[in-house]
Protein backbone atom coordinates (compact mmCIF):
# COMPACT_ATOMS: atom_id res chain seq x y z
CA UNK A 1 0.00 0.00 0.00
CA UNK A 2 2.79 2.76 0.42
CA UNK A 3 3.94 2.29 -2.58
CA UNK A 4 0.90 2.68 -4.33
CA UNK A 5 0.38 6.10 -2.18
CA UNK A 6 4.03 7.40 -3.52
CA UNK A 7 3.34 6.73 -7.11
CA UNK A 8 -0.27 8.54 -7.11
CA UNK A 9 1.88 11.16 -5.31
CA UNK A 10 4.54 11.48 -8.09
CA UNK A 11 1.85 11.09 -10.74
CA UNK A 12 -0.16 14.19 -9.60
CA UNK A 13 3.68 16.68 -9.18
CA UNK A 14 4.21 14.98 -12.71
CA UNK A 15 0.98 16.57 -13.81
CA UNK A 16 1.43 19.50 -11.74
CA UNK A 17 5.06 20.31 -13.34
CA UNK A 18 3.10 19.26 -16.64
CA UNK A 19 0.70 22.38 -16.13
CA UNK A 20 2.78 24.99 -15.11
CA UNK A 21 5.33 24.35 -17.79
CA UNK A 22 2.32 24.31 -20.27
CA UNK A 23 1.11 27.99 -18.29
CA UNK A 24 4.55 29.49 -18.35
CA UNK A 25 6.16 30.46 -21.93
CA UNK A 26 9.56 28.86 -22.68
CA UNK A 27 12.36 30.88 -23.48
CA UNK A 28 14.44 30.31 -26.66
CA UNK A 29 17.72 28.58 -25.29
CA UNK A 30 20.06 31.19 -25.09
CA UNK A 31 23.67 31.08 -23.74
CA UNK A 32 23.89 33.11 -20.79
CA UNK A 33 25.18 36.58 -20.56
CA UNK A 34 28.19 37.52 -18.56
CA UNK A 35 28.45 40.76 -20.13
CA UNK A 36 28.58 42.70 -23.28
CA UNK A 37 32.26 42.67 -23.63
CA UNK A 38 32.04 38.69 -23.62
CA UNK A 39 29.33 38.39 -25.90
CA UNK A 40 31.02 40.42 -27.92
CA UNK A 41 34.57 38.90 -27.93
CA UNK A 42 33.16 35.33 -28.38
CA UNK A 43 31.00 36.62 -31.24
CA UNK A 44 34.28 38.33 -33.00
CA UNK A 45 35.81 35.53 -32.52
CA UNK A 46 33.81 32.70 -33.45
CA UNK A 47 32.09 33.93 -36.47
CA UNK A 48 35.01 34.26 -38.15
CA UNK A 49 35.11 38.21 -38.29
CA UNK A 50 39.14 37.75 -37.06
CA UNK A 51 40.90 35.07 -38.71
CA UNK A 52 44.28 34.38 -37.68
CA UNK A 53 45.88 35.71 -41.27
CA UNK A 54 44.30 39.68 -40.24
CA UNK A 55 45.52 38.92 -36.53
CA UNK A 56 49.16 38.12 -37.68
CA UNK A 57 48.96 41.24 -40.17
CA UNK A 58 47.88 43.62 -37.39
CA UNK A 59 50.38 42.42 -34.85
CA UNK A 60 53.22 44.68 -35.43
CA UNK A 61 50.71 47.49 -35.16
CA UNK A 62 49.87 46.38 -31.54
CA UNK A 63 53.01 45.73 -30.64
CA UNK A 64 53.89 49.49 -31.69
CA UNK A 65 51.32 50.66 -29.82
CA UNK A 66 52.02 48.85 -26.72
CA UNK A 67 55.57 49.93 -26.63
CA UNK A 68 54.35 53.08 -26.97
CA UNK A 69 52.40 52.79 -24.31
CA UNK A 70 55.08 51.65 -22.04
CA UNK A 71 56.84 54.74 -23.01
CA UNK A 72 53.99 56.95 -21.99
CA UNK A 73 53.70 55.40 -18.83
CA UNK A 74 57.27 55.48 -18.08
CA UNK A 75 57.72 59.25 -18.96
CA UNK A 76 55.14 60.15 -16.53
CA UNK A 77 56.90 58.11 -13.94
CA UNK A 78 59.81 60.33 -14.84
CA UNK A 79 58.25 63.31 -15.06
CA UNK A 80 56.59 62.79 -11.50
CA UNK A 81 59.81 61.81 -9.95
CA UNK A 82 61.23 64.93 -11.57
CA UNK A 83 59.01 66.92 -9.66
CA UNK A 84 59.52 65.57 -6.34
CA UNK A 85 63.25 65.86 -6.86
CA UNK A 86 62.39 69.90 -8.02
CA UNK A 87 60.77 69.43 -4.43
CA UNK A 88 63.45 68.15 -2.81
CA UNK A 89 65.61 70.83 -3.74
CA UNK A 90 63.51 73.94 -3.40
CA UNK A 91 62.77 72.40 0.32
CA UNK A 92 66.58 72.20 0.69
CA UNK A 93 67.68 75.34 -0.73
CA UNK A 94 65.44 77.28 1.54
CA UNK A 95 66.79 75.59 4.43
CA UNK A 96 70.52 75.94 3.69
CA UNK A 97 69.32 79.89 3.10
CA UNK A 98 67.78 80.09 6.33
CA UNK A 99 71.35 78.73 7.34
CA UNK A 100 72.97 81.38 5.45
CA UNK A 101 71.19 84.21 7.12
CA UNK A 102 71.70 83.16 10.76
CA UNK A 103 75.10 82.47 9.99
CA UNK A 104 75.73 86.24 8.39
CA UNK A 105 73.79 87.28 11.70
CA UNK A 106 76.13 86.08 13.50
CA UNK A 107 78.83 86.96 12.03
CA UNK A 108 77.99 90.74 12.24
CA UNK A 109 77.11 90.37 15.67
CA UNK A 110 80.61 88.87 16.46
CA UNK A 111 82.89 91.28 14.34
CA UNK A 112 81.76 94.66 16.30
CA UNK A 113 83.78 96.40 18.02
CA UNK A 114 82.73 95.71 21.37
CA UNK A 115 82.62 91.84 21.00
CA UNK A 116 85.77 92.16 19.37
CA UNK A 117 87.34 94.05 22.48
CA UNK A 118 85.56 91.30 25.11
CA UNK A 119 87.21 88.54 22.92
CA UNK A 120 90.68 90.29 22.59
CA UNK A 121 90.81 91.48 26.13
CA UNK A 122 91.36 87.46 27.87
CA UNK A 123 94.42 87.56 25.42
CA UNK A 124 96.01 90.51 26.98
CA UNK A 125 95.17 92.75 24.14
CA UNK A 126 93.82 96.54 24.23
CA UNK A 127 92.66 98.91 21.78
CA UNK A 128 94.87 102.11 21.37
CA UNK A 129 93.49 105.13 23.58
CA UNK A 130 95.73 107.31 21.35
CA UNK A 131 95.67 107.75 17.57
CA UNK A 132 98.46 106.11 15.00
CA UNK A 133 101.15 107.80 14.07
CA UNK A 134 101.66 108.38 10.89
CA UNK A 135 105.56 107.59 9.56
CA UNK A 136 106.42 109.59 6.50
CA UNK A 137 109.80 108.67 4.08
CA UNK A 138 111.14 110.69 1.90
CA UNK A 139 112.72 110.30 -1.32
CA UNK A 140 115.76 111.24 -0.75
CA UNK A 141 116.40 108.96 2.48
CA UNK A 142 116.10 106.26 -0.03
Amino acid sequence: MNNQFRKRLEEQEEELQAQRELETPEEPNMPKEDGAATAFFRKLFTEGVVSKESATGVLPYLIFLCVLGMIYIANSHMAVKNIRDIDRLNKEVKELSWEYKSLKADLMFKSKQTEVEAKVDTLGLKALLEPPKKIIVSNNEH
